[in-house]
């Protein structure tokens, strides 16, 4: 199957989930996850009208977006993976949503950057709902109170939450709980569901879901 037949499956499936959670079409965003793949392997996306796109490591982001960004107006780029304080003016300059604020360091490093380099990203909390040793995202527990941080001490607006369940759990109850914590919070947005689980995702109200391998094939 060529990547725009792929595309416009995961399309198709995004849309009979909403229908069937009965929400309006066009109510869930899909960002293509092309981390590991090049530029050549993203064009045809593109051509397809893809225009939000997910990756993972800022600098090999640095290493395709800005040509391709260059080449289509209209991209949005989300940084979907962990961020390192370092990074952090990389990354404010050629994202446009980070998806991974999981601490007050980056929070702050984040918002540094902003007001020096004038740009107002979309920002989302990432959740540790497992409470993996491994994975970054802050506790369940501590979520309402860390957006409330990053609003009031350091004047950043929080637009949603992100997570990642364990691999080998229902995905179900951690989008519950994901969504739980957004209403406490007070935020719209959920970037919940990648390839093996975005249908279960939208039912549970993922407003972004995150593909890659349904589209780009096998890494």
């Amino acid at each position: 199957m060529e990547l725009q037949e792929r595309l416009n499956e995961v399309r198709s499936h995004i849309a009979t989930a909403e229908r069937q959670a009965g929400r309006p079409d066009g109510a869930v965003r899909l960002v293509a996850v092309s981390k590991t793949f090049d530029a050549d392997q993203i064009r045809p996306a593109i051509s397809a009208g893809q225009r939000v796109f997910g990756e993972n490591r800022v600098q090999e982001s640095q290493g395709k977006w800005p040509e391709l960004k260059a080449e289509t107006p209209g991209i949005e780029l989300h940084l979907i993976g962990p961020l390192q304080s370092n990074k952090a003016a990389d990354a404010v300059a050629l994202f446009d949503v980070i998806e991974t604020i999981d601490r007050e360091k980056i929070a702050r490093a984040v918002a540094d950057e902003m007001k020096r380099q004038g740009k107002r990203l979309q920002l989302y909390v990432q959740v540790n709902t497992g409470l993996e040793p491994q994975k970054a995202g802050i506790a369940p527990d501590d979520t309402v109170a860390f957006v409330e941080l990053c609003r009031k001490e350091l004047g950043l607006s929080i637009d949603g939450l992100m997570c990642i369940p364990p691999a080998e759990e229902n995905p179900g109850p951690h989008f519950a709980l994901l969504a739980k914590l957004a209403g406490e919070a007070g935020v719209e947005k959920l970037s919940m569901g990648m390839s093996s689980d975005y249908e279960t995702a939208i039912a549970f109200g993922a407003t972004s879901v995150r593909v890659g391998s349904a589209i780009f094939g096998a890494r």
